[in-house]
This record gives C-alpha cells, sequence and structure tokens, in this order.
C-alpha cells in the first residue's frame, strides 16, 4: 500500500473505496456498501490519466475503479468486491437463499457486467473513435438489454428478482444511467425502465448516484 496521505483514510478503521464519480463499476459497489449499512471513506480517482500513475497503480495493477481496502486487504474487480462484501458481511444479504433464484441474479450480473458494460467503457470507446462511440455503445447496451428484459419478465418482482434487492439490481441502475448518458431510447424496456425508477427512489442508490459524488464536476451536480 502506498504511503501517500491522499491514497489513506482519515479513519484506517472504515474500508476504503476507490472510486470516480461515474464509474458504473464502482458506483455498483457504492450502493451495495450502503445497503448493508457499511460505513466507508470515498477515495477518488480521476479517469483522465491518474488511474495510469505509480501511486494507483500500487493499489491496483490493472489501473482501474474500483477498489477496496477492507480488512486490511486490497480487492480489485467490482464483482469479486461485491462477492467478498456478500461472504464477510451476510447482514442485509444481496443473493437470495433460492439457488435458482442465485442463478438468475448471476445470469443479469453477468450479462451486465460481460456483456455490455465491458464493451462501452472508456478504454474500448478510446479505441472505436469518437465518430463511432455513441453507435458503439447503443448496439450493445441495446443488445444486452434486449436479453436482460425477457429475463425479468419471468424473474422481476418489485425488483430484478423478486422483491428484494440483489446484486442484480446493483448491477441494473448504473448500467441505465449509462444507456441514458449515450442517448438511448428505453421506450423497448419497460420493465428494466420501472425497476430502475422504483431503485432510484431508494437511499442507497439515490445517494450513491454520481452527482452525489465529491469529484462530480459543479456542472453535473443535479
Amino acid at each position: 500500500m502506498s504511503n501517500n496521505p491522499d491514497l489513506l483514510s482519515v479513519d484506517d478503521s472504515k474500508p476504503i473505496l476507490y472510486s470516480f464519480y461515474r464509474s458504473s463499476c464502482a458506483w455498483r459497489v457504492r450502493a451495495a456498501l450502503n445497503l448493508k449499512e457499511i460505513a466507508y471513506d470515498i477515495r477518488p480517482v480521476s479517469l483522465s490519466g491518474e488511474q495510469d500513475g505509480n501511486e494507483f497503480r500500487q493499489v491496483n495493477p490493472m489501473g482501474r475503479v474500483p477498489a477496496l481496502l477492507i480488512d486490511g486487504h486490497t480487492i480489485i474487480e467490482s464483482i469479486a468486491i461485491l462477492h467478498y462484501l456478500e461472504e464477510t458481511r451476510p447482514q442485509h444479504p444481496l443473493l437470495p437463499q433460492d439457488p435458482l433464484k442465485r442463478a438468475k441474479v448471476r445470469e443479469i450480473v453477468e450479462i451486465i457486467t460481460s456483456g455490455i458494460q465491458p464493451l462501452q467503457n472508456n478504454g474500448v470507446l478510446d479505441r472505436v473513435g469518437s465518430e463511432k462511440q455513441q453507435e458503439w455503445a447503443q448496439h450493445w447496451i441495446n443488445r444486452g438489454f434486449a436479453a436482460i428484459e425477457k429475463l425479468l419478465s419471468l424473474s422481476a418482482g418489485k425488483f430484478c428478482v423478486g422483491d428484494e434487492i440483489t446484486l442484480a439490481d446493483c448491477c441494473l441502475v448504473p448500467q441505465v444511467f449509462n444507456a441514458r448518458r449515450f442517448g438511448m431510447d428505453l421506450s423497448a424496456y419497460p420493465i428494466i425502465v420501472r425497476i430502475d425508477q422504483e431503485l432510484n427512489e431508494h437511499p442507497a442508490f439515490r445517494d450513491t448516484h454520481p452527482s452525489k459524488q465529491p469529484d462530480c464536476p459543479p456542472e453535473e451536480i443535479n
């Protein structure tokens, strides 16, 4: 761990979340921490170059957010973090007890975290080029959302899988935010839109919204 004071917590007893305000991967973790009522400190990491610096590479060799310093260890990759929290902080569980429902949660998580989000992250979009970025992102989000909408038609209650908030919901809300950022027409996905609206009223999602983050630019604050 770096000795740079900017990368240390004010309260070393709290987990430290290295985050970027608009990162959907970091938002998943912020939401889960809030849902589990785990106090934590935020350490913003700019994705305009800071993530590639030697200081942050000591935290996460991949140079990405999120990373979570917790229990004396640093865990990288949002899904690894979410499962660690679920296994070590079982209060307010985010995975159902029923094995089939767990599988349904993981289906949705996998589509978002493997089939949508990586294809529209900053590194990929830079490769695609500015003229094609929006079209590219919309294509992959539409493809993933079409599949999720079908799954939700069978699994959704109030939320993605039944009436309890799960890891699927933690992943869905940030991805819907990204879809809107890329100018998506979401009218073909009424279940996704309904669940997103429901969750955005919940304090765990409202309080972890990008516009509420310490590194959010003033012009983007709601």
